[in-house]
C-alpha cells in the first residue's frame, strides 16, 4: 500500500520503517528540515538498537522516503498516520493542537478515498472529533474513515514491539476500514484486537495507568522493606510468580519517567475529572512516583546535613537504558535538588545527548563512568544500564572520597559492596551497614 505518516519523531519513525520493512511504500512527512535531510542520508534522528540498519535497508531498497511536502504525500497515500506529538499541558490534559493542524492540512488534500489513522495518543473521542473536523472543512463522508490505532512501543524496544509485539489494537466504525486495516497487519502475524475508536482510546491510557502503578506499588514497599529490614527482591520474585500478577513491572527503583506513563497519567487522571469519574488510584500512583525519583536526595541529606560544594556523581541521564530519550527522566528531578543546595554534579551517560547539556550547561559531563567518579563523594545510579553493573566497587573505594554509593536502579551486589566496606543503599534492601 501507499502510506503517509505525518511524524518523525519516535512513533512516526519507527511506525514508517515497519511498514517499509513490510513492502509498503512510505511517505513520511516531517516538518524540520535537519531531521528530513538526516533520515534520507541514513543517519537515524533518535537512538535504538537496530535502527541504523533499518533505515539504511528500507533507503535502498527505496520503500521509504522523508520530505516536507504534505499535499503530495498525502495525495498519493491509501492510509494516513498522525503521528504527531500530544504533550500534556501544565494542567494534565492533552494538547492537540499538531493533530489539529495536521487534520486541517489533510483535508485540504483528499482527492480520494482514504483512512485517516490515529497513531498518536490521544483522549477519548478524538476520533469522532477527527471526523468532525473533516466533515466541517468540506471533506465528503464517503471519501474517508477515521481509525484509532495506538502504539505500544517500549522505548529501547521498540523494533522488537512493532515487530513481534503481543497485541495491535484498532478501533473502527466501517467494515470497509476493519479489512483495510487488517490486510495492512497481516504480514506482522501479531494478534489484532478490532473494537470500537473509544475503546481503542481508553486501551492505550489504561494499560500505561496500570503499569504506572505497578511500578509505584513495588516502590512503596520497597521503602517499607527498607524500614523492616525485608528483601525487595524476594518480596517481587514471589509476587511475580502469582500467575495473575506476573514479574514484569515490579523492579523497585527511582520511578518511571519517558514519554509515555507521566503524560498518560495525568492525560486518564484528565479525562476522568471530565466525565466526573475521579482515578484516586492513578493519582495516588503519581504522587508517589513523584516523591520516589528524589528519594536518593533525601537519603544524601540523611547523610550530610549540608552538601553545598560536595561532587555527586550520578550515573545515568536517560529516563532508562537502551535510549538517549531524558524526557521525565528521574535524573532530571535529582539534578534539580542537587543544584537548588549547592552541590556540584558529575554525570556519564553512554548516551548523553545535546540536549542535557543545554539544560543544565554547568554540569560537569564525562565520558567514560571511571572518570565521572574521581574524586566524587557520592555515587548515585540513575539509569539501569548494563554498565553499570560491572563498575569496578574496588576503584570506588580508592577513588570515591565516601566512598558512598546510592543504588537507585538496584544494579548491584549488597554482598560486594559490603566485603568492600563501601557505604551501599538500594531501593527496599536498605545500606550494608
Amino acid at each position: 500500500m501507499n502510506i503517509c505518516v505525518i511524524g518523525a519523531g519516535y512513533v512516526g519513525l519507527i511506525t514508517s520503517l515497519a511498514f517499509a520493512k513490510m513492502g509498503n511504500n512510505v511517505t513520511c512527512v516531517e516538518k524540520n528540515i535537519k531531521k528530513i535531510d538526516s533520515l534520507n542520508n541514513g543517519i537515524p534522528t533518535i537512538y535504538e538498537e537496530g535502527l541504523n540498519d533499518l533505515l539504511i535497508d528500507c533507503l535502498e531498497k527505496k520503500a521509504i522516503s522523508f520530505t516536507s511536502e504534505l499535499d503530495a504525500s498525502v495525495k498519493k497515500s491509501d492510509i494516513v498516520f498522525i503521528a504527531v506529538g500530544t504533550p500534556s499541558l501544565d494542567n494534565g490534559e492533552v494538547d492537540m493542537n499538531q493533530v489539529y493542524e495536521s487534520i486541517n492540512e489533510i483535508s485540504k488534500c483528499i482527492n480520494r478515498y482514504k483512512i485517516i489513522v490515529n497513531k498518536s495518543t490521544v483522549p477519548v473521542g478524538s476520533q469522532k472529533y477527527v471526523k468532525d473536523i473533516l466533515i466541517k472543512n468540506g471533506v465528503p463522508c464517503d471519501k474517508f474513515d477515521v481509525v484509532s490505532n495506538p502504539e505500544f512501543l517500549r522505548e529501547g524496544k521498540a523494533l522488537y514491539d512493532v515487530f513481534y509485539g503481543d497485541k495491535i489494537v484498532i478501533g473502527y466504525e466501517s467494515q470497509k476500514s476493519r479489512n483495510i486495516m487488517n490486510l495492512l497487519y497481516k504480514p506482522f502475524n501479531i494478534p489484532i484486537i478490532f473494537t470500537s475508536p473509544e475503546t481503542a482510546e481508553l486501551i492505550k491510557y489504561t494499560s500505561n495507568a496500570f503499569l504506572s502503578t505497578k511500578i509505584s506499588f513495588i516502590n512503596e514497599i520497597a521503602n517499607l522493606c527498607n524500614k523492616v529490614g525485608a528483601d525487595i527482591d524476594t518480596v517481587a520474585l514471589a509476587l511475580g510468580l502469582d500467575k495473575r500478577i506476573s514479574p514484569e513491572f515490579l523492579k523497585p527503583g527511582i520511578g518511571y519517567g519517558g514519554s509515555c506513563f507521566p503524560k498518560d497519567t495525568m492525560g486518564l487522571i484528565s479525562i476522568g475529572e471530565k466525565y466526573d469519574c475521579p482515578f484516586e488510584i492513578v493519582k495516588s500512583a503519581v504522587s508517589v512516583n513523584n516523591k520516589q525519583r528524589v528519594i536518593p536526595v533525601d537519603i544524601l541529606l540523611s547523610e550530610y546535613a549540608d552538601i553545598r560544594d560536595k561532587t555527586i556523581t550520578l550515573l545515568g541521564l536517560t529516563f532508562k537504558s537502551g535510549t538517549d530519550d531524558i524526557r521525565e527522566s528521574p535524573s532530571l528531578y535529582i539534578i534539580e535538588e542537587l543544584l537548588k543546595r549547592g552541590a556540584k554534579i558529575n554525570a556519564y551517560d553512554p548516551m548523553v545527548s545535546d540536549e542535557i547539556k543545554e539544560i543544565y550547561p554547568d554540569i560537569n559531563y564525562f565520558n567514560s563512568m571511571n572518570g565521572s567518579i574521581l574524586e566524587s563523594e557520592c555515587i548515585i545510579i540513575c539509569t539501569d544500564w548494563e554498565e553499570f553493573r560491572d563498575i569496578d566497587l574496588d576503584f570506588v573505594k580508592d577513588n570515591v572520597k565516601e566512598a558512598f554509593i546510592i543504588d537507585g536502579r538496584n544494579m548491584l551486589s549488597l554482598d560486594e559492596a559490603k566485603k568492600r566496606n563501601i557505604k551501599y543503599y538500594s531501593i527496599g534492601k536498605g545500606y550494608t551497614n
